[in-house]
C-alpha cells in the first residue's frame, strides 16, 4: 500500500472521529443505525414533510406540512420542545405531538405573514436517537392548489360537526370542533361527510361497469369516501371505539364514534375524509379533508378505595 493511499485513508478515519466528536459535544448519540434512515417495524427516525404552500380562501398565505414515521409499527409521542420544535417563532407552531406510523400528509398548516419572501422556517424532529430537519418557505415551485384540482375540478370532501354547521374542507385551519369530557367516560364523535366529486374530464362509468362482465381494460372503481380519527396531540392514551366509521348516506352522511381518554389535560384529535384520490390525493396534494378538534378531560386516574 502507498504512502500516499495511506495518508488519506488515516485522514478520513480523522474526520470521521472529529465528526462523532461534535455531535457528542452537541449532546447526540450516534444513531446505531444506517444513514439512510431504513424503514422498520420500531427504532427509526420521523421526518417531516413540506408538501408546499398555498393561499387560504380569505388569501393568507399557509404552509402545508405532513411527516413520514420510518417506523411501521411504533407510534410516537414527541413533546414540544429541543426535540419538537419549529424555528423561528416557536419551538411551538401548531404541530403534532402524536406521530402516527407512515407517511401523513397535509397534517397541519402554518400561517405567515403576506410579506414572508424569502424566509424560512425549520422543523426539527429527533426520535430514536436521530435527528432530522426539515425546511419551509414560499418558492415559487411549491405552491399548491388544495381547494380544487385544476385538471378535473375536484374538491376536498366537506365537513361538518353538526348537520347545519359551517363546512370544513381541505387542509386544517384552526379548531373546527370543542368538546369536554372526563377521564374514561366515552366521548361521541359525530361528522357529516360529503363529496361532490370530480366536475369534468370524467372517464365514462361504463368500464367500470363491464368490470362485472370481466373486461380486461376496465379501471378499478374508485374507492367510496372514507373518514379517520386519529390522536393529533395529547398527554395520555386515546381509545377510538372506531376509527374508521363508516358513513350513513341515508341520514346526510352521518359518522359516528367514541373516545376514551387515559389521562386528564388538553387534547388534539384529528379527523380526515378522503374521497377517491385516497391519501394525500394519490401525491398532487388535492382533494382530502383534514379539520382538528379539541378536547378538554377533566378527572383523575387515581383508583379510587
Amino acid at each position: 500500500m502507498s504512502r500516499t493511499v495511506i495518508t488519506l485513508l488515516a485522514a478520513v478515519a480523522a474526520a470521521g472521529s472529529l465528526a462523532r466528536a461534535e455531535q457528542q459535544g452537541r449532546g447526540e448519540t450516534p444513531a446505531p443505525f444506517p444513514l439512510s434512515n431504513a424503514i422498520r417495524e420500531r427504532g427509526s427516525s420521523v421526518t417531516g414533510a413540506f408538501e408546499g404552500w398555498y393561499y387560504d380562501r380569505d388569501g393568507s398565505p399557509n404552509l402545508l406540512v405532513g411527516y413520514f414515521n420510518r417506523n411501521t409499527k411504533q407510534e410516537l409521542d414527541i413533546p414540544i420542545g429541543p426535540n419538537n420544535r419549529i424555528e423561528p417563532g416557536g419551538p411551538d407552531r401548531g404541530q403534532p405531538t402524536h406521530f402516527l406510523a407512515s407517511r401523513q400528509w397535509g397534517v397541519f398548516s402554518i400561517r405567515i405573514p403576506k410579506d414572508f419572501g424569502t424566509r424560512e422556517l425549520t422543523w426539527t424532529l429527533r426520535v430514536n436517537g436521530q435527528t432530522n430537519t426539515i425546511t419551509l418557505h414560499t418558492r415559487p415551485d411549491w405552491i399548491l392548489a388544495p381547494f380544487e384540482d385544476p385538471a378535473n375540478r375536484n374538491t376536498p370532501p366537506v365537513l361538518r360537526f353538526a348537520p347545519a354547521a359551517a363546512a370544513f374542507s381541505g387542509p386544517p385551519s384552526g379548531v373546527a370542533a370543542a368538546y369536554t369530557t372526563s377521564v374514561g367516560v366515552p366521548l361521541p364523535l359525530t361528522v357529516w361527510a360529503a363529496d361532490e366529486g370530480p366536475k369534468i374530464n370524467v372517464p365514462d362509468a361504463a368500464p367500470a361497469r363491464n368490470r362485472s362482465r370481466g373486461s380486461p381494460n376496465a379501471p378499478p372503481a374508485p374507492p367510496p369516501l372514507s373518514v379517520a380519527w386519529s390522536v393529533f396531540r395529547g398527554p395520555g392514551a386515546v381509545t377510538f371505539e372506531n376509527a374508521k366509521p363508516s358513513i350513513d348516506k341515508a341520514n346526510g352522511g352521518r359518522t359516528t364514534t367514541t373516545a376514551a381518554f387515559g389521562a386528564p389535560g388538553e387534547y388534539v384529535l384529528r379527523v380526515q375524509a378522503n374521497d377517491s384520490t385516497g391519501d394525500g390525493g394519490g401525491g398532487f396534494q388535492c382533494c382530502w379533508t383534514n379539520a382538528l378538534v379539541a378536547v378538554s378531560v377533566s378527572g383523575s386516574t387515581a383508583t379510587v378505595y
